[in-house]
């Protein structure tokens, strides 16, 4: 069976806190949600701001293959002609093949909020649904908090449905809208619905409680065609219910149809892609599509899943463009070491992956973390083989720090190095000590390795590990670097001594540069 996938990333989720997109932005979503293969692209609501009315001018001119654009408005004001009302004109002037229009299904805001009689909102609804069909328009009714309205005045919430049938309406869709039911209280709802409606039904949930995919699948399985959500679940408060997880779980466990299955392996690009627009950091717990969604740390878990993936993973990752991935700690086994090192293209016998989880594990206890510094743990394994032999090898470095007055305070650092048996010692300064440190063991090495001359740090992070020490505590650093390609990794230092710290992720950064 096919369900409709309906997004509303373009009008709901923008109602995120800190998310504001351009029309330039909304147009390129447009055609990667197009791509993807979702049914219906809601682009907004044309009469509330210029920026959505330029949107649907320009969405036309594009040669969409899978989605229609829907423009998103209110049934008309109360006690107003429907063909001169400025909402109902707003949407007829998008020019959009489909039009959903919102309407009120709790009492509690027939009175409180439209300040109106009952029998005014029935007709504002019947009344809008069926001119807009009258213009041979598709219409999708959302029936706002339905299920808050429904628990309220069973009678009364069902009626406005019933107006927007008989209106015309293509399907309705029964709305979450608060976030705060449960998903058996919205099972038994849309089953109750569906008995005394003939209109096909849909479902839009929020997540207030938690429970918004749950909700929406619920829905589905209760006899629900048609679902509407955001990608990664952005949304008003807390969020929408999120399509990156709605989607595989409706069509890898449940059996129904919503994309093809190529197009579904690309799941996890769209929700980066739609991240990156939205310019929002990725958040790598998402089910399926986060980054943190098939990675495995404990040492029995890996030894599982070497011998059968299935063991801990609830799914092939590939199906929806993720991947597994192993994290190397103190919890690591053998297993982790093994297969972490195949994923580097090094063999690491068992007898060798021991020692390596040895080291790993007495790091560890002294501050170090390699889950989020795989090039020090790349390293580590290296380093665990016979015929390695390292780029440089550090003899002894100097850092000062001065404040002279007319200067204010600068650093001065001092390197000793091995490079292939030839001794460099240079200096640098630098506006900080880490800053030196890096500008004079660029200096010592770059004359033997140029290349280096293209690598960046872009991020430097330090935490301290036991504040109770106070300034004695123990600090790990964690630097990020880049290459001129754009290719990044990350290294770890920890130590009592800051500079230490900030030596050991520095250092390990460098020689990774050299093996890559």
């Amino acid at each position: 069976m096919k369900i409709q996938l309906y997004d509303t990333t373009l009008r709901d989720g923008t109602q995120s806190e800190g998310i504001s997109l351009s029309v330039n932005d909304k147009i390129k979503i447009t055609k990667r949600l197009d791509e993807f293969g979702i049914d219906y692209i809601e682009g907004g609501w044309p009469g509330s701001n210029p920026k959505d009315a330029e949107y649907f001018e320009r969405v036309q001119k594009l040669e969409l293959k899978n989605a229609k654009v829907a423009a998103f408005g209110s049934t008309r004001r109360k006690n107003s002609d429907v063909k001169s009302d400025p909402n109902i004109k707003a949407l007829v002037d998008a020019k959009t093949p489909v039009v959903t229009v919102v309407g009120k299904s709790w009492d509690l805001h027939v009175y409180d909020v439209l300040e109106t009689t009952p029998e005014e909102n029935l007709a504002m609804i019947e009344e809008s649904v069926a001119y807009l069909k009258s213009l041979g328009k598709e219409v999708v009714y959302d029936a706002e908090h339905f299920f808050d309205g429904y628990k309220a005045n069973a009678e009364y919430a069902l009626a406005t449905l019933q107006a927007a049938s008989r209106g015309g309406a293509d399907v309705l869709i029964l709305c979450e809208t608060n976030g705060g039911s449960l998903p058996w209280e919205v099972a038994e709802i849309v089953e109750e619905i569906g008995q005394k409606m003939d209109t096909p039904l849909g479902v839009h949930t929020h997540d207030d409680g938690g429970n918004g995919v749950a909700n929406a699948l619920s829905g589905i399985r209760a006899g629900a065609i048609h679902v509407q959500g955001t990608i990664n679940g952005y949304g008003e408060r807390v969020g929408n219910a999120n399509l990156c997880t709605i989607i595989p779980n409706l069509q890898i466990k449940m059996g129904y149809e919503c994309v093809t299955g190529e197009n579904l392996k690309g799941l996890l690009k769209l929700s980066h892609y739609v991240a990156e627009i939205a310019n929002q950091p990725q958040n790598p717990y998402l089910p399926f599509v986060g980054k943190k969604a098939f990675a495995h740390k404990g040492g029995i878990h890996v030894a599982a899943i070497l011998k059968n993936e299935d063991s801990y993973q609830h799914i092939d990752p590939t199906m929806v463009g993720n991947k597994r991935r192993t994290l190397v700690s103190e919890l690591s086994g053998r297993g982790n070491i093994i297969d972490k090192a195949k994923e580097f293209g090094i063999e690491v016998t068992s007898d060798k992956a021991r020692k390596v989880v040895e080291e790993i594990k007495s790091l560890e206890a002294q501050g170090f973390t390699f889950e989020g510094a795989g090039a020090s743990a790349q390293l580590l394994m290296q380093r665990a083989e016979e015929n390695y032999k390292a780029p440089f090898e550090l003899i002894d470095f100097m850092v000062i720090v001065e404040s002279r007055q007319g200067r204010g305070v600068f650093a001065e650092a001092t390197v000793k190095v091995d490079v292939g048996g030839k001794i460099f010692h240079t200096a640098a300064e630098g506006n900080g000590p880490v800053n030196a440190l890096n500008k004079a063991l660029r200096k010592a090495l770059e004359g033997s390795y140029p290349r280096l001359a293209e690598i960046h740090l872009s991020d430097y992070k330090v935490r301290i590990l036991d504040s109770e020490s106070g300034t004695a505590a123990n600090v790990r650093v964690l630097i990020d670097t880049k290459n001129g390609d754009n290719t990044r990794w990350s290294t770890v230092g920890a130590s009592t001594n800051i500079i230490e710290a900030s030596w050991r992720a520095l250092a390990d950064s460098m020689e990774y540069a050299l093996q890559k």
